[in-house]
């Protein structure tokens, strides 16, 4: 098995994905590739992305998504098109879900019927809309024997444009999915560099996806209390998308889980995109350069260890927007920790997302503010 990276800069979707395309497959020398991905810029027309790469690529499998930069083994790519390609003895077939954003509970079912169809185990890789659709009911209702891993694309925070590619397909509020089995292995490892201060606040007041009031006031008063900017700078650029740098550490059992707001709204409310109900007590966490460094290089090792004997041969990140932010003076830092474990040699494709979905045991976890490091090796013939 082995696996290429290409990565271009153009003026034109179409031109960046052709070179990307291109240099990925020449890479991969007279191998033919298996499965794509592509990760692009999401100031390019989808459309035009979808035909540079698939002018080159033809009717390879092909996943992709929009993400604010692309990330490789040479580092940080923003206005980019990036296409990482896997060859060996597997088979994958891909699926789009244009309903992703109408309902999760659905998407999961189709999801389902499709696995179902197959005996041996498989996973599934997907990418899916990160502002529309419910990623947390999705996971609740995926019941199979399917190795699950995944993002929620990004682009303009302002607007609430992202985009999802399949086969021929584009659009927004999809899934794109790829079904993957065969001779093939997958390791799966995340984690996040953010830990709680020490202000505690109640959730008060929410409502779906709009967390209104913390400690009975408006939540943007909260934040403006402890940060010293007032309330109504939280409902602009740039601190109502810095919003996303100081998540909500929330009780569930015994751990916290990450939620993170998408932006501060111009009634004070955050938008977020997983549900976090009224009453329940929450952190506020913070990240640092240190913390997130560490959590790659646990991601990293983990996804080795799941691997076993098997050689990475490709592997794929997909990391949350927020470590874009945090990392801006020092960007691809994260991407160095991943080389420190993984070594020099492996090709890495990723991109950032509005959260990230792993399977932990037999459930997907919806995770905000993570990385997770996806490795693919070869199995271990006897």
């Amino acid at each position: 098995m082995i696996g290429s990276i290409g990565v271009a800069q153009a003026l034109d979707g179409r031109e960046a994905g052709l070179q990307a395309a291109h240099q990925a497959l020449n890479r991969l020398g007279a191998n033919a590739p298996g499965l794509a991905v592509v990760i692009a810029s999401h100031q390019y027309l989808p459309r035009e992305v979808l035909n540079g790469v698939s002018s080159l690529l033809g009717d390879t499998p092909m996943i992709g998504f929009s993400s604010p930069a692309a990330l490789t083994n040479k580092g940080y790519h923003p206005h980019s098109v990036a296409v990482a390609l896997l060859s060996g003895d597997f088979q994958a077939d891909t699926l789009w879900l244009p309903g992703y954003a109408q309902s999760g509970r659905e998407t999961a079912a189709m999801i389902e019927q499709h696995a179902s169809a197959r005996v041996e185990r498989q996973t599934l890789l997907f990418f899916a809309d990160g502002f529309n659709g419910d990623a947390e009911q999705f996971c609740n209702s995926i019941s199979s024997e399917l190795n699950l891993v995944g993002g929620l694309s990004s682009g303009d925070l302002h607007t609430g444009n992202t985009y999802q590619m399949a086969g021929s397909q584009t659009g927004s509020g999809a899934m794109a999915a790829a079904f993957l089995r065969g001779n093939l292995k997958v390791g799966v490892g995340y984690d996040h560099g953010w830990d709680p201060v020490g202000s505690q606040f109640r959730v008060t007041r929410s409502r779906g996806f709009w967390l209104r009031a913390l400690n009975g006031r408006p939540a943007s008063e909260t934040y403006a209390g402890l940060f010293g900017y007032p309330a109504r700078d939280w409902a602009f650029p740039p601190l109502n998308y810095l919003a996303r740098l100081y998540p909500l550490g929330v009780e569930q059992g015994e751990e916290l889980i990450v939620r993170a707001p998408i932006r501060v709204e111009a009634d004070g409310s955050f938008r977020m995109n997983a549900i976090v109900r009224d009453g329940i007590d929450t952190y506020l966490l913070v990240g640092s350069r240190a913390a997130c460094e560490r959590a790659a290089r646990n991601a990293a090792q983990q996804a080795l260890l799941q691997l076993g004997n098997a050689k990475p041969a490709l592997a794929l990140v997909i990391v949350d927007v927020a470590w874009q932010m945090l990392l801006k003076a020092h960007p691809g830092v994260e991407i160095t920790a991943i080389q420190e474990i993984l070594g020099p040699n492996v090709p890495i494709a990723g991109g950032y997302t509005l959260g990230q979905v792993a399977t932990d045991g037999e459930t997907p976890k919806f995770l905000n503010q993570h990385m997770v490091v996806v490795v693919f090796g070869e199995e271990e013939t006897e």
